[in-house]
């Protein structure tokens, strides 16, 4: 769905919305992934190393 060329924003609006209406619908998250405030917390993250 590139708009670039779409400068009327109305019209480009338009176009997104079909497209978004056409798409596929997206599969729900899994159910052990944990999202944004119920993420696991860390104490204190070593220098260098992954978070999680």
């Amino acid at each position: 769905m590139n708009t670039k060329t779409v400068t009327d924003k109305v019209e480009r609006k338009k176009i997104k919305r079909a497209v978004r209406k056409k798409a596929a619908p997206k599969a729900k998250r899994a159910s052990g992934v944990a999202r944004g405030s119920l993420k696991k917390k860390i104490r204190r993250q070593a220098q260098g190393q992954r978070k999680r």
